[in-house]
């Protein structure tokens, strides 16, 4: 059984201002009873892509169906974007971590392994999400042990402020504070004790170029912190599943072999990291 529902997280947890967003999908696995009532899931925090201009459909719940499917209790984050700037969209997936947590026991998820999966925009709030988890900015929330996902899947995200970048997407989030963009660069944000990191890109991504994602791999390497790193061929940007699932099928867009394979690929390193339905004793 899965449980669906949307929560506002305003409500849950009031905050001196709020965003338009804030609205967090729940798909929570239930055990069978007669397989094992105490089971726990391992969870993934979804974050649709969007420029942080509005948050992509295609990059929601279609993804949480490919990972309830092997055994994670899902949550998609709708998101607060423009004119809102940094940080609400933060705080949002900081509360939205808070709500996971909290409500661990009620949703049978095993809080010792939860992660955020983040698209384009949404990949960058998920860089930040795992890098300023203690930061000022969300200290109000609750303890960084609480904020701070176990493992990030970053897909064709808008990484670093300077150079070959995609623009609008930092312009949205900052507006013309220069400054600020430069701290929000992900490859300046990482730090020693990152999380596991998934990474994916397509060579011929027209809207946010891989060589920030490149520069994003080499600044994770630096810092010795474990990650994988997926290059494909071809692909063009926004590409979610890929599949017919999300696009009409005489768009389907050309992509190389291997693409769609993307969430078994991304499953597999979290297994890795040991996100596993975890058994009673």
């Amino acid at each position: 059984m899965i449980r669906m529902e949307t929560v506002d997280l305003y409500e849950l947890y009031p905050q001196p201002e709020r965003g338009p967003g804030g609205q967090l999908t729940v798909y929570a696995l239930s055990p069978i009873p007669k397989v094992d009532p105490n089971r726990r899931f391992p969870a993934v925090l979804i974050l649709p892509g969007g420029a942080y201009s509005w948050v992509s459909s295609r990059e929601a719940e279609p993804v949480a169906m490919r990972f309830v499917a092997r055994g994670f209790s899902c949550f998609v984050l709708n998101y607060s974007c423009a004119p809102c700037r940094f940080p609400v969209a933060l705080r949002e997936a900081a509360l939205a971590m808070r709500y996971i947590r909290d409500c661990a026991d009620e949703l049978h998820i095993d809080s010792r392994h939860v992660a955020a999966l983040g698209f384009s925009a949404g990949g960058h709030l998920c860089g930040t999400l795992g890098t300023l988890f203690d930061a000022q900015e969300v200290s109000d929330i609750a303890t960084p042990s609480v904020i701070r996902p176990d493992a990030l899947i970053l897909c064709y995200p808008v990484s670093v402020s300077q150079g070959r970048t995609h623009r609008d997407s930092f312009v949205n989030l900052c507006g013309d504070d220069a400054e600020l963009m430069d701290r929000l660069s992900l490859d300046r944000l990482i730090r020693h004790d990152m999380m596991p990191v998934f990474l994916w890109h397509t060579r011929t991504d027209g809207s946010v170029p891989v060589d920030g994602t490149i520069r994003l791999a080499a600044a994770l390497a630096e810092k010795d912190v474990p990650f994988a790193f997926h290059v494909f061929a071809d692909g063009r940007h926004g590409l979610a599943t890929g599949d017919d699932l999300v696009y009409r099928r005489d768009d389907l867009p050309p992509v190389s072999d291997g693409v769609r394979d993307w969430p078994e690929l991304a499953i597999r390193f979290l297994w890795e990291q040991g996100f596993h339905i975890q058994d009673g004793e």
